[in-house]
């Protein structure tokens, strides 16, 4: 049951970020291609899948991202300026709808690699301005020299379980109906399993012990980020809202999920989309057993 965002057919080609000769060869390659964006979303096809350009259509001083090579083939990205809100468009909900995951796998590694460009133009170090190398896989200072790679923010995402239900929340930015797992991102010093504990009883009052891990996903919105799914043990169920972080939070039994996960109009709430780790959490406890 592999999440969204992941099984991405491209091979990363490391070996050429640092090649100069091996990288000019494939920029000047004819088969290039080039992902088509409309600002930061996706051009998704009438079947359901991206949309790609050749790269010879692209002006000669463009700024290149290599995403890997497909049969041979390399594909690119082109750096683009961040305009407006960086999350996330309500078109790219529809997109990705329609995306299958390793469609979806492809976009976010472009997506989380032109965000990450566009907040690190100033070296942290000397503030002096950055530039693109490694095939577009880091920046370098033109001050000190100091060189930038690209971070991912780990984050937990998590059921908290307790006597046959688990514990959903919602925020008010989501849509009407909508619930979906907790989360947080992890903090210095700190365990996966502690965070966990620590989001939970932060955001709902309610105090865990075992913790176990399911499966990660990559998620290129907001930054980006790992997400680590895990369920964690309850011990009680009296919920304590932080009205700063959740507008409600319920407990569901498996019978609720699975109607909502299979969208009945009977349904208690909505489930996430498919391609975000909590659907494929909230159906992988849902089927246990």
């Amino acid at each position: 049951m592999a999440p969204g965002f992941t099984g991405s057919p491209l091979d990363r080609a490391d070996r050429l970020r640092s090649d100069a000769e091996g990288y000019a060869a494939v920029v000047a390659d004819w088969r290039g291609r080039l992902l088509a964006l409309d600002g930061l979303d996706p051009v998704v096809s009438a079947e359901g899948v991206l949309t790609w350009q050749s790269v010879a259509e692209v002006a000669a001083e463009a700024e290149l991202i290599l995403l890997g090579l497909l049969e041979g083939k390399p594909h690119f990205v082109q750096l683009v300026e961040a305009q407006g809100d960086m999350f996330r468009s309500p078109a790219i909900w529809r997109a990705l709808s329609m995306l299958p995951a390793e469609e979806a796998a492809i976009y976010g590694t472009a997506r989380s690699l032109i965000d990450w460009h566009n907040g690190h133009k100033f070296c942290g170090a000397c503030g002096g301005a950055t530039a693109l190398f490694r095939a577009g896989w880091g920046r370098k200072c033109s001050g000190c020299g100091k060189e930038h790679f690209p971070r991912t923010d780990p984050v937990v995402i998590m059921l908290a379980e307790f006597e046959g239900k688990v514990l959903l929340g919602r925020q008010s930015r989501f849509p009407p109906g909508n619930y979906s797992a907790l989360a947080g991102f992890l903090e210095p010093g700190e365990s996966m399993e502690e965070a966990v504990r620590r989001e939970i009883h932060e955001e709902a009052g309610i105090t865990c012990a075992a913790v176990r891990y399911i499966l990660s996903q990559p998620w290129p919105f907001g930054g980006s980020q790992l997400m680590m799914a895990c369920i964690a043990q309850a011990q009680g169920d009296a919920i304590t809202l932080d009205t700063n972080e959740l507008e409600d939070a319920m407990w569901v039994t498996k019978e609720e999920a699975c109607a909502a996960l299979s969208g009945d109009e009977d349904r208690r709430f909505n489930a996430p989309p498919r391609f975000a780790i909590a659907h494929t959490l909230l159906k992988i406890w849902a089927q246990e057993g």
